[in-house]
């Protein structure tokens, strides 16, 4: 271990959601001098506009800085701020790849929930040092003392390590940094050993092109050297190395033990693949850096322009994202009723949600979204298994033997009060009661199995409304199960929507489908002639409605006379009305597809 190395401290801040993870960001960046009066602001690690708007961090960040202890010393940190939902866990891997340790900050009112305890497990499966610091001492509901307990008790840390601070007004944080310079851990690596370099990020510059965060583990980098990437087995020629002090600063040369970045003239999304190791073209290390687990799609819908004339450009502003965004998976698609699109994978509906709005905002795209799904497994009467994530690909009954849909395992930690109607909502879903443990007098932690579809369609929005906002929500996946599943068809005019269609369990599937047309009643304006709605398995309908035609008054002018001659009216009004039918194309206005992801009750 060389002298840079030993005052060298790789870190991350983990949390649960809103626990304060960018406030303390803010603060240890000012104490570091990396922002001043003049730089500074609230969430400086958030950049992106729709992360400060919604108050929560989407992107792992990182930033370095220079403290001096009170031993004298001056140590340099690497910090790398993460996400607390549960859709963006995937980043938290990545970021806890690059670090030798973590402050793991409880909510001083709250306590520890569900995700405090996800992210918890993620540093222990890395072995990671880890610091517990309380956060919002500052606040009235404050227990200091309960959540030593808590920490003990429910995450097996010492309480005694736990530093209490409030990262809005500045209290105590100075501990924090002395902690992370004598608790953690320095950086191991052989400076003259061969490169051994782990992207665990990158993003797309317009003038520099592909630009990979990495953290060395062994050798040095500079610029003008030839490097390797071993998995995907292209070379590159390195144009510029450098640290990030919140902007990207330009250095002599990266060692092991060091978080930067690196720019080698790579210009297509696949030339930096977060997970891959960089290495020296002429002297390559024998092994890669054993990385993080891919993260895994859970939720798939259809992606489509409004404006047909505007898919070139959402292909563009995809693979650009894409670079940006490593969870997401896509593959192209044409559908009768949206035209063409992307069938995209996500992690789950927040993130779903970002992704949308990311590229509607960054590439001036106005898009639609299909109901989403997730991937079902079918054993067909010939043996043969087969994965559908899309409607459109479901087949028919007689060839499926086995159907089969995705569980997972559900974490819900909330005050003990709410008990009944959590239970009473996982039921409603079809879920399966594991275990249940009393995390401190009043707040339990509940461990459920039920089927994703399930908990993609509004769970977390009802669990916040039953429980009042108080319960939290951590969930993994568990396997798949046998289940009766059917495909359900909307029928418009007696055509199938082919954008409307849903898989659901057979239980369901009735009162969903009168959900559905129910809501699309009310969104499809009335045509000339009536519009029949019904939702359908197979040939047998579980739903019906019927939107009245427009009617003309045909008999305004026709005063007095025989009452055959309103009749002869009225029935000619009638054939007219039956060949439209026959001819008519129905408009289905776009608020009549995003009906689907929130049917409400």
């Amino acid at each position: 271990m060389n002298e840079r190395q030993k005052f060298t401290r790789n870190f991350s801040i983990i949390a649960h959601v809103d626990h304060g993870k960018s406030t303390l960001a803010d603060r240890l960046l000012e104490i570091g001098l990396v922002t001043d009066k003049r730089t500074q602001k609230n969430q400086i690690l958030d950049s992106m506009d729709i992360e400060r708007e919604r108050g929560i961090t989407i992107k792992a960040n990182n930033a370095s800085f220079d403290y001096v202890a009170k031993d004298g010393n001056v140590y340099h940190l690497n910090l790398i701020d993460t996400p607390g939902h549960v859709d963006f866990t995937y980043e938290v891997s990545r970021s806890l790849a690059a670090c030798e340790g973590v402050l793991l900050i409880v909510d001083a009112s709250q306590g520890v929930e569900a995700q405090t305890l996800a992210n918890l497990y993620l540093a222990m499966d890395l072995n990671l040092r880890i610091i517990p610091v309380i956060n919002k001492i500052d606040l009235p509901s404050a227990d200091i003392d309960k959540c030593k307990l808590m920490i003990e008790e429910s995450l097996g840390l010492n309480p005694e390590e736990a530093i209490p601070i409030s990262a809005k007004t500045g209290l105590n944080v100075q501990e924090v940094l002395e902690a992370i310079c004598y608790l953690l851990p320095p950086p191991v690596g052989d400076v003259e050993a061969p490169l051994k370099a782990l992207i665990y990020d990158s993003f797309f510059d317009t003038y520099m092109g592909v630009v990979a965060k990495v953290r060395l583990y062994d050798g040095k980098l500079r610029k003008g050297e030839m490097i390797h990437m071993m998995h995907i087995g292209r070379q590159f020629t390195v144009t510029e190395v450098g640290i990030n002090r919140l902007s990207m600063v330009a250095c002599e040369e990266l060692q092991a033990g060091d978080v930067g970045y690196v720019v080698a003239g790579m210009k297509k999304m696949g030339d930096a693949k977060t997970g891959d190791t960089i290495t020296h073209a002429n002297r390559q290390t024998a092994e890669d850096v054993k990385g993080f687990k891919d993260a895994k799609p859970m939720v798939f819908a259809g992606l489509f322009p409004i404006n047909g004339e505007d898919f070139d450009a959402l292909v563009d502003a995809i693979e650009k994202l894409k670079l940006n965004d490593s969870a997401l998976t896509f593959e192209r698609e044409n559908s009768a009723a949206l035209g063409f699109g992307f069938r995209v994978g996500y992690l789950g509906l927040l993130h779903m949600e970002i992704v949308q709005e990311r590229l509607e905002r960054e590439f001036n795209l106005a898009l639609i979204t299909t109901a989403p799904s997730v991937k079902f497994r079918i054993t067909t009467t010939k043996d043969e298994i087969i994965e559908v994530d899309n409607p459109s690909k479901w087949p028919e009954p007689i060839l499926i033997g086995k159907s089969e849909e995705p569980f997972v395992k559900a974490t819900i930690i909330a005050p003990e009060s709410y008990v009944g109607n959590i239970m009473s909502l996982v039921i409603d879903k079809r879920g399966i009661h594991m275990d249940t443990v009393y995390l401190s007098k009043d707040k339990l932690q509940l461990t459920y199995e039920l089927p994703l579809a399930e908990l993609i369609f509004e769970f977390y929005d009802k669990l916040k409304s039953y429980t009042k906002g108080y319960a939290s929500l951590d969930y993994e996946e568990v396997g798949y199960r046998d289940s009766k599943l059917v495909r359900m068809d909307i029928l418009v005019n007696a055509e199938p929507v082919d954008a409307l269609s849903s898989i659901v369990h057979k239980s369901k599937a009735e009162d969903r489908g009168r959900v559905i047309i129910e809501k699309l009643k009310d969104l499809i304006p009335r045509h000339q002639f009536m519009i029949p709605l019904q939702a359908a398995i197979g040939a047998k309908v579980v739903a019906r409605e019927s939107i009245s035609a427009l009617r003309k008054n045909v008999t305004a002018k026709c005063y007095g006379g025989d009452i055959s001659r309103k009749k002869k009216l009225l029935e000619k009004q009638k054939e007219g009305k039956k060949r439209m039918k026959q001819i008519g194309n129905v408009e289905i206005p776009q608020e009549a597809f995003l009906s689907i992801l929130k049917t409400g009750d």
